[in-house]
């Protein structure tokens, strides 16, 4: 009677083995599912990627530091006494 009693434990051990294996390929395909929805939907929404957004931030900060330094040398110019360059649109004076 033992070996029976082992032979039922061994087929219930095989079942729920097997239904282990059923359930974690179940989740790998719910997960696989739900990124790529996840992914789609973020494509649609036309969301800037994050190396991108770096880069950007950089240049305008570079453009910041340039501007900033373009109008100290200008207030240091004006300073001086230096006079801004006369427009060529402007008629000469009679």
């Amino acid at each position: 009677m033992t070996q029976t009693s082992n032979r039922i434990f061994d087929e219930m051990a095989r079942l729920m083995n097997d239904a282990a294996g059923v359930a974690q390929g179940v989740k790998r395909e719910a997960d696989t599912l739900f990124r790529t929805q996840a992914e789609r939907i973020l494509r649609d929404l036309d969301l800037v990627r994050r190396e991108e957004f770096e880069a950007v931030k950089d240049m305008a900060a570079l453009a910041r530091e340039e501007n900033e330094a373009l109008k100290a040398r200008i207030e240091a110019l004006e300073a001086k006494g230096a006079k801004p360059a006369k427009k060529a649109a402007e008629p000469p004076a009679d």
